[in-house]
C-alpha cells in the first residue's frame, strides 16, 4: 500500500535537515537503548542510529522489499553478537513513536491544515504495519539463526559423544566416557548404525571402562544397540567392564552374551584383533 498523502521527496529532506533534532528524540524515547549504543557498535559493528534513519526512510517510503530485506540482516547481526533482544524491542519502537512525532511536525510545517480522518487512518495503518512487518522479519530472521546454531550444536555434540575411530579397514573403536542417558543412547544408536553401514565396519570394539553405571532403561536401549549391530553383520566387543557397571547389569536381569563377546581390556583386544 503506497503511502499516497506523503511527499516522500519532501518528507525526506526535512528528516535530513532534522537529522541531529531526529537523533536526539530517538535517544530519549530508548532510555535504556541509549546508554547502550557505543557497546552494541564496538560489540556487533551496528550502528544504531545510521540505521534508524534508514529503517524510517524504507518505512514512510513503503519499501517493502527493503525493508524486510534489512530486517533479516539485522537479526542476523543481532543473533550472532548474542545482543539483548528488550533492547531492540525497545529501539524499534523509539523509532515509531520518533517517526510519528517528525511527520507530525512535518505536517504542522508544510501541511494543508485539512488532513482528513479518512488520509490520517490510511497513513496510520501503512506506517504501523511496517514497523509491525520489520519486527516480525527481525525476529524470524533472528529466531532461525539461533535454531540452526542450536542444531549445529547438537550435532558436534553428537559427534563428540559418539566418537568412532577407525583402526583399519575392518576395525573401529567407540570408547564411551561420562554419563550414557536416555538423549545420549539414542544418539549413540543412531551413530553406531550409520557408522557401519558407511564405512563398513566389521568388528566394533566399545570400551566402558569410563563408565560407571547405567539405569535400567539404558540398560535395554543399549541391549538394543547391540542387537542392531548384530543384524547389520557386525561383531560388537565390550572391553573395560567395571565392577560398578558389571553389578548394574547382573541385578538388571539385561543379558548381553549372546550378542557380545566381553574382554578385559582395550590393549588386549587391539593385541588379539591386529
Amino acid at each position: 500500500m503506497s503511502n499516497k498523502f506523503l511527499n516522500k521527496e519532501r518528507v525526506a529532506d526535512f528528516l535530513k535537515e532534522n537529522r541531529e533534532d531526529f537523533q536526539q528524540k530517538l535517544l530519549s524515547e530508548a532510555v535504556n537503548v541509549s546508554s547502550k549504543i557505543n557497546d552494541i557498535l564496538e560489540k556487533g559493528n551496528i550502528d544504531l542510529l545510521k540505521n534508524a534513519e534508514m529503517v524510517s526512510h524504507y518505512i514512510f517510503e513503503n519499501r517493502e522489499e527493503e525493508l524486510i530485506e534489512f530486517a533479516k540482516i539485522e537479526g542476523i547481526a543481532w543473533a550472532q553478537h548474542s545482543l539483548t533482544l528488550a533492547f531492540k524491542l525497545e529501539w524499534v519502537h523509539a523509532i515509531r513513536r520518533t517517526l510519528w512525532y517528525f511527520l507530525y511536525q512535518f505536517d504542522e510545517e508544510h501541511g494543508d491544515g485539512d488532513t482528513s480522518r479518512e488520509k490520517f487512518f490510511h497513513l496510520e495503518k501503512s506506517i504501523n504495519d511496517n514497523v509491525d512487518q520489520f519486527l516480525n522479519n527481525f525476529f524470524i530472521s533472528y529466531s532461525d539463526y539461533k535454531d540452526e546454531q542450536l542444531w549445529s550444536h547438537k550435532k558436534l555434540v553428537e559427534n563428540l559423544s559418539v566418537p568412532i575411530i577407525p583402526v583399519n579397514s575392518t576395525i573401529a573403536v567407540l570408547p564411551l566416557i561420562g554419563m550414557i542417558d536416555s538423549y545420549r543412547v539414542n544418539a549413540l544408536e543412531e551413530k553406531v548404525l550409520m557408522e557401519i553401514s558407511s564405512i563398513k565396519i566389521q568388528t566394533l570394539i566399545i570400551d566402558l571402562s569410563g563408565i560407571a553405571e547405567m539405569e535400567l532403561d539404558v540398560l535395554y536401549q543399549f541391549k538394543k544397540i547391540l542387537n542392531g549391530i548384530n543384524m547389520m553383520g557386525c561383531k560388537a566387543v565390550l572391553t573395560g567392564l567395571r565392577v560398578e557397571l558389571v553389578r548394574n547389569i547382573v541385578d538388571s536381569g539385561v543379558d548381553f552374551d549372546s550378542l557380545v563377546e566381553i574382554k578385559g581390556t582395550l590393549q588386549q583386544t587391539l593385541k588379539e584383533h591386529l
